[in-house]
Parts: structure tokens; sequence; C-alpha cells
């Protein structure tokens, strides 16, 4: 488990998602962004309510913004879906089970206003809780339950305002089925090879 005390990094990327060297997390988003490994993942209760969350004001990008339950970037050498578990108890407390792949191939490119950048391959999985977080406040300032599909309308219609990685997500998990327990689970293979074990 990575700690407070140890530098984290994050793996850098070649345009066809293999591995190109590692950098500081701390100084990987700035004008010019390298393509670099993530991962989002969307936290459902048994109630299939999805938990929506609030990024801290005090983040580097897109603060104050609604989006998905968690994103973050697996250390070199971590798996996937052990990088998940540790972002969701670390940033959430929140213990995870049936964490499942769900868009293996996502992959996004965003600019803020003052024109620092998000690069990222971005596989995304779901994921269950059966209790409420105690999130990190410099990580989350605010978090709710909420029903998946009015989520779904909400966000495709405009009526909801998400990050553009959770905007692009949604618009192409809106394929699948709407309960989240039938979603069809994504091809490991086809993850960027990168995160292949």
């Amino acid at each position: 488990m990575i700690t407070d005390t140890v530098t984290e990094q994050v793996v850098l990327l070649t345009e066809s998602g293999e591995p190109a060297g590692v950098t500081d997390k701390a100084t990987v988003h700035h004008l010019d962004t390298p393509l670099h490994l993530a991962f989002s993942c969307y936290l459902f209760n048994n109630a299939g309510q999805l938990l929506l969350t609030r990024r801290a004001a005090s983040k580097a990008t897109w603060p104050g913004v609604w989006t998905n339950s968690c994103c973050g970037h697996p250390a070199p050498g971590e798996s996937l879906t052990e990088a998940v578990g540790r972002r969701l108890a670390d940033e959430l407390g929140a213990a995870a089970f049936e964490v499942t792949l769900a868009l293996p191939r996502f992959r996004y490119r965003a600019v803020m206003t003052n024109g620092l950048v998000e690069n990222e391959m971005c596989p995304v999985f779901r994921a269950y809780t059966e209790a409420d977080p105690n999130p990190v406040p410099a990580e989350v300032d605010a978090f709710e339950w909420v029903d998946w599909s009015t989520l779904v309308d909400a966000v495709i219609a405009g009526e909801r305002a998400v990050s553009p990685w959770c905007l692009d997500q949604i618009t192409q998990l809106a394929a699948f089925p709407r309960d989240p327990r039938q979603w069809p689970v994504g091809d490991p293979a086809t993850l960027p090879p990168a995160a292949l074990p």
C-alpha cells in the first residue's frame, strides 16, 4: 500500500499503451501532460445507487466538480484492480467488492480553462460497497447516492454537470443495461499493454 511518506509515481504510456517510464504524480499534470495510465471507478450500493462525488476545491484538476466515485493512477507494478481497491479505501474509506472491468479501452484528453491537461488511458471499473463512505477532505468535499438511470438521462440531456471524463464514460456506459449488475464484463486482454500482468 502506498503511504503519504512515499512519492507516488504514475506509469507513462506510448500511443499504443506500452509502458514508457514513470514520473511523479505530483508533477505529471501540466500544460503538456504526457499520456499516462489511470482508472475510473463507479461504486454502487446494494440498492443500485451510484456514489457521485465532488472533487475537493483544493484539487489541481477540475476542483469542485462532480464526477464518478473515484479516480486514480496505478503505481508501477500494481494491477488496476489492486489500485481501485487502494484508492477506494484511501480516498473514500470504502471497502469494495465485486470489482469488475467495464470499459477496458477508455481514453480521454481534457483541457481546463487555465490550460491544465488531463491525458489518460483510463479503464473504467464497476464495484459495490455496503456502507456510506468516509471521504478524505483533501480529495472529496461532498458526495451523494444517486439513481443510476436518472443520472444517465440527466447527464446525457445536459441537465447534470459532471467532469469531462465522467461525461464521456457515462455516454459509453449508457449503451449497457440500466441495471449495473447486468453490465457485460470487459475483456482484460484489451487493456493497455502497460496494464496487463
